[in-house]
């Protein structure tokens, strides 16, 4: 089966152009089911529903969440049907197995008046302070995923337009506007960017960490956490939460459904639709005002 998982890796790497974080999240999902048809020696061409439905209460067994179990089911379907067109199956035993019915997380955010404070609580001039309040002023000014935010290079920025260049899931570029603020907070950290570190520095990154290399998305996990520790907030924020917090603000200021999908980088209009959930108290409001019986 290893030899049949890596043509399929292969197949996404180059002709469906997915990320490497896709690849490496599908590669350890097909592995840990060859491992599990292993241990029974069982085939590929011997694979069934029941079998997969196996795999699945292992999993459940594990504790894993059902989010986990869904997309390593998607993999897995994803895998099988390729080998069918393949003709190395007759059949894709995954179709017939149901997704797990997923839990509905509101996202966490962040109003509007928590978001200001927060934003202004990098109040240091050292270097990589600066940095941190460029960082949490162009998530909020743009939606950015942090995957996305670290891939920015300086050559991705055009001030003129206020428009920056961003690399998506499947390496789908978009253009995505900032504001005053986050411009503000740009210039300023690029004047003290070329001295984050002695030595030499990435030339092309726009964020950099205190070794002078491109920043990583963890690296954005603890510089928000930080932040969340000297604020009042007593409740998880994460890096998504400013993402979450910029599509709440443009959808409660009146922003259209589909203009957000577009800044998100949305590639469902269903997947933007969440944040409609997130702004009842204006839905009231508006209905309360424009509604003859109300």
């Amino acid at each position: 089966m290893r030899k049949e998982i890596e043509q399929f890796l292969s197949f996404l790497t180059h002709e469906k152009n997915a990320s490497k974080h896709t690849i490496a999240s599908y590669r350890r999902d097909l592995y840990q089911l060859a491992e599990y048809l292993g241990k029974r020696k069982i085939t590929l061409k011997d694979v069934d529903n029941v079998v997969l439905r196996g795999f699945l209460a292992t999993l459940y067994e594990k504790l894993n969440k059902k989010s986990t179990v869904a997309r390593k089911l998607a993999a897995i379907r994803s895998f099988f049907q390729f080998c069918l067109r393949k003709k190395i199956l007759d059949d894709n035993p995954a179709k017939v197995v149901s997704t797990p019915k997923q839990e509905k997380h509101m996202p966490s955010f962040m109003s509007e008046d928590e978001m200001s404070m927060f934003l202004d609580l990098p109040q240091s001039k050292k270097p990589l302070d600066l940095r941190d309040k460029a960082i949490l002023e162009l998530l909020y000014a743009t939606g950015i995923r942090v995957s996305e935010l670290v891939g920015i290079d300086l050559e991705d920025i055009n001030f003129q337009e206020k428009l920056i260049r961003v690399k998506g899931k499947g390496k789908k570029e978009r253009l995505v506007p900032f504001g005053k603020k986050a411009e503000e907070s740009m210039r300023i950290y690029l004047q003290s960017r070329y001295i984050i570190h002695d030595g030499e520095i990435n030339q092309e990154a726009l964020f950099l960490n205190y070794k002078g290399q491109r920043i990583t998305s963890r690296s954005i996990e603890r510089i928000v956490d930080k932040y969340i520790q000297h604020s009042a907030l007593h409740r998880k924020i994460s890096p998504h939460s400013l993402r979450h917090s910029f599509a709440s603000h443009l959808l409660s200021r009146g922003a259209d459904l589909r203009v957000i999908q577009e800044l998100l980088g949305h590639e469902s209009l269903a997947t933007t639709q969440k944040y409609t959930h997130l702004d009842l108290k204006r839905l009231l409001e508006v209905y309360k005002k424009s509604h003859p019986r109300s």
